[in-house]
């Protein structure tokens, strides 16, 4: 096998991770936001909900950039790591022992570091 056609594997098994990172923070921001809005008070704070939502619009995002192979996917990544940075830190601030939370913030952690691996990657 070439070095061209192992890289191009490693690549394709390496992006299929970060796509399967993205779907699970869009589905874990998704419900928490829904979460946080039934909790009320500082979890239903305005930031806090548009943060969860940017997250969440950016996974789906990045993972659709990368199902299509596109050469942009890289730029999207890392906003996306970005975005994942701030909503796991903002989690982790709200999270008091809540369990939602605190599952909130590592799943967004690890889709963090992993949309910044692809973003390095290009």
């Amino acid at each position: 096998m070439s070095h061209a056609t192992e890289h191009q594997m490693e690549m394709d098994v390496s992006m299929q991770e970060c796509i399967t990172h993205c779907l699970n923070c869009h589905s874990a921001c998704t419900q928490t936001s829904i979460h946080c809005l039934s909790m009320g008070g500082k979890h239903a704070a305005p930031e806090h909900i548009r943060l969860l939502q940017d997250c969440a619009q950016a996974c789906a995002t990045s993972a659709d950039f990368m199902l299509r192979m596109s050469p942009f996917h890289p730029s999207f990544c890392q906003a996306c790591a970005d975005v994942c940075t701030a909503c796991a830190d903002d989690c982790t601030r709200l999270a008091d022992g809540d369990q939602m939370m605190m599952a909130c913030a590592q799943v967004c952690r690890s889709c963090a570091e992993s949309c910044a691996q692809m973003a390095a990657m290009a």
